[in-house]
């Protein structure tokens, strides 16, 4: 069985405010209609069941970008966009967050009677992981989440999480159909949340023995059993900083973007007009297409898109959060009707930056270019829960170097 990773995750309470919900919706269910036109159903659910990828999802779409609220919130958003264009798109998204999450089975038969999928063995697919997560993985955690996501092919994934009684953490386990071998015996593609050392975990291929009444635990120390596992470590401190991203794609990201102009690239010309703010933040969506699984381990960096509703790193400019998803939405609908001038655009502007990468050295204060979003935040209509950004009273003019 192949797990995919592991991280920690800070706790947040509060909702989601209207007004970034909405645009969650939209910029999600578009990501998805993209991937499914360039790759298909089964690497939407194979992205969904990758723990990195799904932080960095939920960052670009101005979610706080490292905390437990990314799950509920994109899986949320998700299933609202989604589910009303299910038949079109052939995903559904079952489940939810507390009460929702005891829903699935008679969502999944309602599915199953629709598209003539076996409802049965999807029902005990979705019992079984959360009871493997819950009750044979004794890590502490306590599930308040589970989301099945089904394509109509039969192959599916899940999402679920659970939290911490004592010390305000949280830890999210994927699962992947096209993964699957054995529910009892290594079944996750990974796994989120804070490394403690030593667990009994009876769906490890050590623990087979247990698993057939032999009333032992594995003297397998936890290090060997977690060895498979690629570790993202999301901190607690809620500020961004260059410890948490990669500054050397973070700043061929704004070179290529404020620095140059999109005249000097040809395939950009269907871009032409954007402004360099709504480039930085289709540059980043366009990773989050297209980029390679390698390209997520520093979830904070796709926070550079949209902000965080809590003003980390800086507020969320609705404003070109805007612009960004009517270039996109447009893309798509012309891509329906036969031109994708456009979404190739989007992706040769990835790759432009990608071969930017190889030769950028990175030569510039990560702190002076969120000063610099925050001082303009106010002119992108930037939101926060806590209200709208505000123009400052003293403007300070910020000059970047980038090398």
């Amino acid at each position: 069985m192949k797990r995919s990773g592991t991280a920690d995750l800070p706790l947040h309470y509060g909702k989601v405010p209207p007004w970034l919900y909405e645009r969650m919706s939209i910029l999600g269910l578009s990501i998805v209609e993209v991937i499914l036109m360039d790759y298909g159903k089964d690497e939407v659910l194979r992205r969904l069941a990758d723990p990195f990828w799904f932080q960095s999802f939920g960052a670009v779409m101005g979610m706080d970008w490292h905390s437990s609220g990314i799950t509920t919130s994109v899986m949320g958003a998700l299933k609202r966009s989604i589910n009303p264009n299910s038949q079109a798109l052939g995903l559904y998204i079952c489940g939810g967050k507390g009460k929702f999450s005891r829903d699935t089975p008679s969502e999944l038969i309602q599915i199953a009677d629709k598209t003539g999928l076996n409802g049965n063995e999807l029902v005990k697919a979705s019992k079984l992981s959360a009871k493997v997560d819950n009750t044979a993985i004794h890590d502490g955690y306590q599930l308040y989440l589970h989301n099945f996501i089904l394509s109509d092919n039969g192959n599916w994934s899940v999402v679920q999480q659970g939290m911490h009684e004592s010390d305000g953490t949280a830890r999210r386990y994927h699962w992947h159909s096209g993964n699957i071998k054995s529910f009892v015996e290594e079944p996750h593609t990974g796994i989120n949340g804070i490394f403690r050392g030593k667990i009994l975990n009876l769906t490890d291929s050590e623990a087979s023995e247990n698993r057939k009444g032999i009333l032992e635990i594995s003297n397998t120390d936890s290090a060997e059993i977690m060895s498979d596992f690629s570790r993202l470590i999301l901190p607690n401190h809620h500020d961004v900083r260059a410890s948490d991203v990669d500054l050397k794609r973070l700043g061929a990201l704004l070179y290529v973007t404020r620095e140059q102009q999109p005249q000097n690239f040809e395939d950009l010309l269907m871009l032409e007009g954007v402004g360099p703010r709504t480039m930085q933040s289709l540059a980043l969506v366009s990773e989050v297409i297209h980029g390679a699984p390698s390209r997520f381990k520093d979830p904070a960096r796709f926070s550079f898109a949209h902000g965080g509703k809590d003003g980390h790193p800086f507020p969320v400019p609705t404003k070109v959060y805007d612009e960004s998803l009517q270039i996109i939405k447009s893309g798509i609908e012309k891509s329906k009707l036969g031109n994708s001038d456009k979404l190739k655009t989007l992706n040769k502007l990835h790759q432009i930056i990608e071969t930017t990468e190889k030769d950028f050295t990175p030569n510039f204060d990560i702190q002076e270019v969120i000063e610099e979003e925050r001082q303009n935040s106010w002119r992108f209509g930037g939101k926060t829960v806590f209200g709208d950004a505000q123009k400052p009273s003293a403007p300070q003019l910020i000059q970047l170097s980038l090398f």
